[in-house]
């Protein structure tokens, strides 16, 4: 359901928790995220925190510096982000 300013609301989408910002390196801007359940390039994310809220969508991911397309549960990532992000900051993926 859209808001009266055609955006929809974050209540009215769900999210599933994919994920945990272990670090983030702030000159090329890329976060490394410890998942929880898989993700994958194309996949709509919401990173969120005490001082953040981030939605983005995951346009590429690395493990040990090669490219990969999908990533599963115990698997730490490094996703390149458009915003800093913080440790602790979760990550959801938007269905």
């Amino acid at each position: 359901m859209l808001s009266k300013y055609g955006v929809m609301c974050m209540s009215e989408r769900s999210l599933k928790e994919v994920g945990t910002v272990t670090h983030y390196f702030t000159k090329i801007g890329v976060a490394i995220v410890e998942l929880s359940d898989t993700l994958s390039v194309g996949d709509r994310i919401l990173i969120r925190g005490p001082t953040t809220n981030l939605e983005q969508a995951v346009a590429s991911m690395q493990i040990e510096h090669e490219n990969v397309p999908t990533a599963g549960k115990g698997k730490s990532i490094g996703l390149k982000v458009d915003q800093r992000v913080r440790e602790t900051d979760r990550v959801y993926r938007i269905l």
